[in-house]
């Protein structure tokens, strides 16, 4: 009887998320819908590339990456994009490939763009797991108030259906579990770009799942991060022995040990020169004109994050020397 209403609940998901996705295909007669690829990282390891833009109603809020591994009994997703159409579009590209069903999806963090196609994968019955720091996001007012903005912002793909969806199963970090009949690896990464970075490692595919420590092919948004653990972070990173990196934005890394290095020393200098000019009591104006960003400025993303970034770590490093005292 169990296996029967197991059964009956799922026919139910996949009409209503073939009904949904005939919806989202009308509305898009008027849109300009961006492309979907599968893009093949390793034998069984795969991603779709969001856009270098912002989210907007054009691109259906895809600006981060999601992947997936298709594993011994099923299909472990890796994020969920930036809108449940994305996620509907992701399913489709999925089964193109594969007849296996998606059985987890492991939520590197809980920023918009990663996580609103999360209740696309939780009525098709998949479980959702992450790390248990995304409560306090999840019941914020900041979480409330930018799914309000939203669905203003980007409607009709996000809308008042769009909820932000809880996890099955909260984990810690440093968990190894075996999920569809592999092992994967959640390496607590945060608190770093979020509190609750999960970093996913799967050593049969010598893959790594970065989420948004690592922007490969640009800078990235340092934001008001603690920049201190994220350089020990991508530190683990490099303990492992990757062939391909997945990050959260921009193209999959060949070449892991490379552009994590690049990630971790650009930090580092944003560290290192900002805090000697809190130390010098110099200006942060000042500081910027006079700090040589040469090895840097060829970056994709530089004239536009790359100010902010400085600011933001002058203040994170003020902040650290008046803890200090």
């Amino acid at each position: 009887m169990r296996a029967l209403s197991n059964t009956l609940f799922r026919g139910v998901a996949h009409a209503i998320v073939a009904l949904t996705a005939a919806i989202f295909a009308g509305l898009a007669h008027s849109q300009t819908v961006p492309e979907m690829t599968a893009i093949k990282v390793a034998e069984n390891s795969y991603y779709v590339q969001g856009l270098a833009a912002l989210g907007s109603p054009k691109n259906q809020n895809f600006i981060s990456n999601a992947g997936f591994v298709i594993a011994k009994e099923g299909v472990v997703v890796v994020d969920a994009l930036g809108s449940p159409a994305l996620a509907e579009r992701l399913v489709k590209t999925i089964a193109a490939i594969t007849p296996k069903p998606i059985t987890h999806v492991l939520v590197t963090h809980y920023h918009a763009d990663h996580i609103y196609g999360l209740q696309t994968f939780k009525a098709l019955g998949a479980t959702i797991i992450a790390q248990a720091s995304a409560k306090e996001y999840i019941d914020s007012d900041t979480a409330r108030l930018r799914l309000q903005a939203s669905r203003v912002d980007l409607a009709p793909w996000v809308n008042e259906q769009t909820v932000i969806t809880l996890p099955d199963q909260w984990v810690n970090g440093g968990e190894t579990l075996r999920l569809a009949g592999t092992e994967f690896r959640l390496e607590l990464v945060g608190p770093s770009h979020t509190p609750e970075d999960l970093a996913i490692w799967v050593p049969s595919e010598r893959v790594l799942f970065s989420g948004d420590l690592i922007f490969n092919g640009r800078l990235p948004f340092v934001g008001k991060a603690d920049s201190s653990h994220w350089v020990k972070a991508l530190d683990t990173m490099l303990s492992f022995d990757a062939i391909a990196v997945v990050p959260g934005h921009g193209r999959w890394s060949d070449n892991p040990r490379a552009d994590i290095t690049l990630m971790r020393d650009y930090l580092g200098y944003l560290r290192k020169t900002m805090g000697e000019a809190v130390d010098n009591l110099t200006a942060f104006d000042d500081a910027y004109e006079s700090t040589d960003w040469g090895r840097f400025q060829s970056v994709p993303m530089f004239k536009f994050a790359n100010r902010m970034n400085a600011y933001n770590t002058y203040l994170l490093m003020e902040a650290e020397g008046l803890r200090a005292k």
